[in-house]
């Protein structure tokens, strides 16, 4: 225990921040696989300050599954941080296996990001892709690592043992945006494994979603694709806030006029990955995993 007087002992994080900081040095030029979310988010700006912009660029992947609102979060990291962005198209959806939606759909998206970051990797001459898997998304479901791992994609936050408690700490003490935003995964996840992934269904649930937090719904909050019905998973503190209150038939008929004719507000509340749980891929841990997940 540090005393009254002297300095405070670095945490683990603060620790595991120099270590990342001289991972990152070692490497000759870095490509990071930039979607604006809690990690790549952190790891975008602890990057750009490490090695500089010479050897450093952080690149989007555009496509129908990846949320507007997560778009311009990105920008708004890299504006801040004087971080160089290259906006790409993907086509995963032109692809069939990835449009049936299986439970490994993300193998076939992330396969599909990675080559085409690898493209723009040769062509501009730099080292090592990296991404900003952390240490918690590998005990989760996430058919996309294997992708990663097959295009030697490197993921330094996972491999120093930085979990999202770390990521959120260090992000705090920096001042990136992004510290306490909630997960926000590809809109794809919200629809059962085994309903095709369509444009359509992808705007409706995008549009959905956008229509609570204009009505104030914060925290974490999924709308869920079942057919013509959404079922809406929010923290429990906004369950409370929401259900059986005045408001919430205000709440529902924005979710209908997105585009559902139907729509639940699930009891359980927000529940990581509970597709997951729904389709038999992982069990059902039974919490509803503040502030993570998809």
């Amino acid at each position: 225990m540090s005393s009254a007087t002297g300095p405070a002992s670095p945490s683990s994080a603060q620790q595991r921040e120099q270590e990342l900081i001289r991972w990152l040095q070692a490497h000759d030029s870095l490509l990071l696989g930039f979607s604006g979310g809690v990690d790549s988010a952190y790891l975008a700006c602890v990057a750009i300050e490490a090695v500089g912009p010479d050897r450093f660029l952080a690149v989007i992947g555009r496509s129908a599954s990846y949320p507007a609102e997560q778009w311009q979060a990105a920008r708004d990291v890299a504006a801040r941080a004087g971080i160089s962005v290259l906006e790409i198209d993907t086509h995963e959806m032109d692809d069939p296996r990835y449009v049936a939606n299986p439970a490994n759909r993300c193998y076939f998206c992330k396969s599909e990001l990675w080559l085409v970051l690898e493209r723009v990797r040769a062509e501009r001459g730099m080292a090592t892709i990296i991404d900003g898997t952390n240490a918690d998304d590998l005990a989760d479901h996430r058919p996309g690592k294997k992708a990663a791992v097959e295009q030697r994609v490197r993921s330094p936050l996972a491999e120093l043992g930085f979990t999202k408690r770390d990521i959120r700490e260090r992000s705090r003490a920096r001042g990136i945006p992004t510290w306490s935003q909630p997960s926000s995964p590809c809109l794809s996840s919200r629809l059962p494994y085994g309903t095709p992934v369509t444009v359509t269904r992808l705007s409706t649930i995008e549009r959905a979603e956008r229509a609570l937090r204009a009505l104030g719904v914060t925290g974490n909050l999924r709308v869920r694709h079942h057919g013509d019905t959404a079922r809406v998973e929010m923290d429990l503190a906004q369950l409370e806030h929401w259900q059986g209150t005045a408001r919430e038939a205000e709440l529902c008929d924005a979710v209908r006029e997105a585009g559902f004719a139907n729509v639940v507000l699930d009891p359980r509340g927000f529940r990581s990955g509970s597709l997951n749980v729904l389709a038999g891929v992982v069990a059902d841990r039974g919490d509803s995993a503040p502030l993570s997940g998809s």
